[in-house]
């Protein structure tokens, strides 16, 4: 009501069942935990509105508004149309991302009346903007699929991650930094298996047991009268006992 204008169905759904949403993960160097991944939603209270206030206390303080070029390129075949911070577009924060940059809802037609078609933007510190997604629930996707990994949402810029943030993707999401790669080659990623030579027949060898050699007709003999022997003097202590 107050920036006259209606949240889309599924935020609008999304905050129905929790105001909010943050998720942190860390791992463990040295046995010491590092925080890592962040997730997060602004609450409804922390859903502000971005170029409405000046920059500084100062009177006749810059605002983001005062930041707008008539001269950037508009949305020209597949590239959308940027938003403005000036009162043709509304901007509201929905991840703070660390610092790293502002994930935004943005309403991109103001004026007359608000337009209830939304999207998802990435705003950079350089403020130059950047197209996520269409609704929100894919936008809840892509930052469920990154595992909230710092800088995630570089990723879909021009100029990509850092090459720190490079090294946490390459261990915990090495598919999403290799699109290029896979966009290729299809095979780049998939395990290639010949059954033909994983499952291929053995031929078994037949074994050929040696006989042993013959012994001569003596040698048995002897050794038939000493187990007889053995035998018979087993017997006779088993008599005395």
């Amino acid at each position: 009501q107050k920036n006259s204008c209606v949240l889309p169905e599924d935020l609008k759904n999304f905050y129905l069942m929790t105001d909010g949403f943050q998720m942190t993960w860390s791992v463990k160097t040295d046995d010491t935990p590092m925080p890592l991944g962040s997730m997060v939603i602004n609450s409804v209270s922390k859903l502000c509105r971005l170029g409405g206030s000046s920059m500084y206390t100062l009177p006749n303080a810059p605002t983001l508004a005062d930041l707008e070029d008539d001269t950037d390129e508009e949305g020209n075949g597949d590239k959308p149309e940027k938003p403005h911070f000036d009162s043709r577009s509304l901007i509201f924060e929905l991840d703070p991302c660390n610092g790293n940059g502002k994930v935004c809802l943005v309403y991109k037609h103001a004026k007359p009346v608000v337009s209830p078609d939304t999207e998802i933007w990435f705003l950079d510190r350089a403020l130059y903007w950047h197209f996520l997604t269409k609704t929100f629930t894919a936008y809840y996707r892509l930052l469920i699929t990154h595992l909230g990994l710092p800088q995630w949402q570089y990723a879909f810029t021009s100029y990509g991650v850092s090459p720190q943030a490079k090294q946490w993707f390459n261990m915990y999401k090495p598919i999403t930094i290799n699109t290029a790669l896979l966009s290729e080659e299809a095979d780049s990623f998939v395990n290639k298996l010949d059954p033909n030579k994983v499952f291929k027949s053995k031929n078994k060898t037949p074994v050929i047991k040696k006989k042993l050699p013959s012994q001569p007709a003596g040698s048995q003999k002897s050794h038939t009268s000493m187990t007889s022997s053995k035998t018979s003097s087993l017997g006779g202590n088993s008599s005395r006992k």
